[in-house]
């Protein structure tokens, strides 16, 4: 679809698949950046949307979060959904395991979920989720695009989750903003992610977050270290990075700067942990 011919409005679209969790051998739960990303829209205000895509058999698990965020979410049928079991170790190391491969985003799914803001987030649960050309058309459209690192680094394997740096470089050439945990930053590096990384991989932001440690924000051959807002332990933190960027994309769209975006996403993260630890259950939306 040319560019002219998308009128867009301020604020950020999620798009990424559902997921089926199983963690630690519970019940199933909802999963994948659109299970968490509502909270952080809902927080941020402005003109924010989630679409997902899901197998229609597997939609009732995901009923909660239409119920909670209403005309936010929008979830659209697919083949298939995503699936991984989270074993946790202790609160800050899991193992995880990739029960099924989630549907591919084209220019169909696109179309299909039809995003009318200026910043789209793509969260990607596996590398296939969303491919160059997609990247290459949202482009097209006008959307300034935000990307969730783990795609980069997980590969689309059925079986304990596999990690590389086998990403195509083209995957990079579309987005505004590429956000990075610790673990997947030192992977695309290969070694110590600095400035020299940031500036040949070529995305206008970056963030490597660094948890409780707070995020390294790049930009133009400069690097901030942000702190984090404040430390919360003793609590499983699953989702928390797609809440981190779903907020940190929603108060860039909504006019702030990349050091304030990330301020208010970490205080965003940190309230919800928080929340966690005093629920003292393993509750995730």
């Amino acid at each position: 679809m040319p560019r002219q011919h998308v009128k867009l409005v301020p604020g950020v679209t999620v798009l990424g698949n559902l997921a089926i969790d199983v963690i630690n051998g519970a019940p199933k739960s909802p999963g994948g950046c659109a299970s968490f990303s509502g909270v952080a829209l809902q927080a941020a205000g402005g003109h924010g949307h989630i679409v997902a895509l899901a197998a229609e058999a597997d939609h009732a698990l995901f009923d909660a979060l239409l119920d909670g965020f209403g005309s936010i979410v929008r979830i659209l049928p697919a083949d298939r959904t995503s699936a991984f079991r989270l074993d946790y170790v202790d609160v800050d190391h899991r193992q995880m395991s990739v029960d099924a491969i989630g549907p591919v985003w084209g220019k169909a799914e696109i179309e299909a979920a039809d995003p009318d803001t200026t910043w789209v987030h793509l969260a990607p649960l596996l590398r296939t989720d969303f491919p160059a050309s997609t990247l290459a058309l949202l482009a097209e459209r006008g959307h300034r695009v935000a990307y969730d690192g783990q795609g980069l680094v997980r590969a689309d394997r059925l079986g304990p989750l596999v990690v590389d740096r086998h990403y195509p470089p083209e995957l990079l050439r579309h987005l505004s903003v590429l956000k990075l945990a610790e673990d997947e930053a030192v992977i695309v590096a290969d070694g110590p992610f600095d400035e020299s990384t940031a500036k040949r991989l070529g995305v206008p932001e970056i963030l490597v977050t660094y948890g409780s440690e707070g995020c390294d924000i790049y930009t133009d051959d400069t690097v901030v270290r942000v702190p984090a807002a404040w430390r919360v332990e003793g609590v499983q933190t699953t989702g928390a990075g797609d809440m981190f960027t779903s907020c940190y994309v929603a108060n860039r769209a909504a006019g702030a700067d990349p050091r304030r975006a990330v301020e208010l996403a970490s205080e965003l993260v940190a309230r919800e942990l928080d929340r966690r630890l005093n629920a003292g259950s393993h509750e995730m939306v």
